[in-house]
């Protein structure tokens, strides 16, 4: 059986499963080539012609050529490539061709195909039968009676008699040959002519790229909220603890809000993994697709504010909750600078309670937020790995074409500890990246 293998095995057969639909594929232009072959020669017995056959077979091929052209034939190519002929599918290409070079390729490659396709489809559909009935006809009277009807009385001989099952079964074996050297020929050739070009590596790079920036951007968002929760939660833990005896409600409070806080953070840690998850199945939608899915926006800063642990004197002008007149990717990335800028009050304002005055303005072409708070001579509340958040207020800023300040102020009520960052309201560095 080994030594069948490469004929008949499993590989060998998808080979030439892989060659009869290219002979297939290639029926509607054969057909056409015999109209016009027999439109120029007026030949009568067309199908019992080998050299109008031939022709004909000649005509169709510089159609089939032409067909090659189409975007949609390098897709449907390496598909039907990868599942039959035994090739690795990461010698080849994904979607359709991008330059004149890569069509030529792949136009060359769809005529091979469809050329040997016919080939051994003809070859197939011939030799199958005639091989069969000689080899039977030591066994059927019926069989020697139409050849000798048909002329062919030498097959009927002892001597031919005796060899026809030998040269049945040497027919089918050359079939076999021939169509596996076919398949072997086409199984080379994949790489060459459906292969990644320079330019389909660069725009594979340039995909895993923005891949890669995304999860990037997920895992920071996730960064953020985690982290201002576990700030705010500290917070409210230990205050509560301090005053457990004598003020009842103030620890109600607390444990509502630490209660909220939790419930809003878990939720979108559930959201974050189920968009990366979602992100690692097949055809689950373009990179950029779980980024813009994901994050509250600044209509969802009040819940954020009364549950973040930080007594916040807030003022707003103009509506920035609105989508339209805020951007969601502007309006995604102001709410995580808030909360960032809160858990820099929890960590580092000033007395036992923190407080801070936020403003968060419409401007003409651009969103202000402004976050005053005094400052502490230490931390309240430290958290583990922290120390980014300034750093990230200003990668968020610079992303969309914004910028950031932070740092001493000295305002009217003293000296003060100010944020201040200003974005764009159409985040157009954004939308260019």
């Amino acid at each position: 059986m080994r030594l069948l293998a490469p004929l008949v095995g499993r590989r060998a057969r998808l080979r030439w499963l892989h060659l009869i639909i290219g002979g297939a594929l290639l029926m509607p232009y054969y057909l056409v080539g015999t109209v016009l072959v027999s439109m120029a020669g007026g030949e009568a017995g067309l199908f019992s012609s080998v050299p109008a056959q031939l022709a004909a077979f000649a005509c169709a091929l510089p159609m089939v050529a032409v067909s090659g052209f189409f975007p949609l034939v390098r897709p449907l190519s390496v598909a039907a490539a990868r599942a039959l002929c035994g090739v690795p599918p990461a010698l080849l290409a994904d979607g359709p061709a991008r330059t004149r070079q890569a069509r030529v390729r792949t136009t060359s490659w769809f005529t091979l195909h469809l050329g040997l396709g016919g080939i051994v489809s003809g070859i197939t559909l011939a030799l199958t039968p005639f091989a069969f009935a000689v080899a039977g006809l030591p066994f059927s009277a019926a069989l020697r009676e139409s050849w000798l009807a048909a002329g062919s009385g030498v097959l009927v001989e002892p001597w031919a008699l005796a060899l026809a099952p030998f040269a049945g079964l040497a027919m089918l074996v050359a079939m076999a040959l021939a169509a596996a050297g076919a398949g072997e020929l086409l199984a080379r050739r994949v790489p060459v002519l459906l292969g990644p070009a320079p330019e389909d590596r660069l725009a594979d790079a340039e995909r895993r790229a923005a891949d890669l920036a995304v999860r990037n951007r997920l895992a920071r968002e996730l960064h953020d909220s985690v982290g201002h929760a576990l700030s705010a939660v500290t917070l409210q833990a230990g205050a509560a603890r301090r005053v457990l005896d004598r003020d009842p409600e103030f620890v109600r409070r607390a444990l509502t809000a630490i209660e909220e806080t939790t419930r809003r953070t878990v939720g979108e840690l559930d959201a974050v993994v189920g968009l990366l998850r979602r992100d690692e199945e097949p055809g689950s939608g373009e990179p950029g697709d779980a980024e813009a899915a994901y994050g509250p926006g600044l209509d969802a800063l009040d819940g954020l504010l009364a549950h973040c642990g930080v007594p916040v004197a807030y003022e707003r002008e103009g509506d920035p909750g609105d989508p339209r007149v805020v951007v969601p990717v502007v309006s995604r990335e102001a709410y995580r600078i808030v909360q960032e800028g809160l858990s820099n009050v929890l960590r580092h304002g000033g007395g036992s309670t923190p407080t801070a005055r936020l403003l968060v303005a419409v401007r003409e072409r651009e969103l202000e937020i402004v976050m005053e708070n005094p400052p502490g001579e230490r931390p309240a509340v430290v958290r583990p790995g922290g120390g980014r958040g300034l750093r990230g207020i200003a990668e968020r800023a610079a992303l969309l074409g914004g910028r950031s300040e932070a740092g001493p102020y000295d305002g009217t009520d003293g000296s003060t500890w100010r944020l201040a960052v200003r974005l764009p309201l159409t985040g157009r560095a954004e939308e260019r990246s």
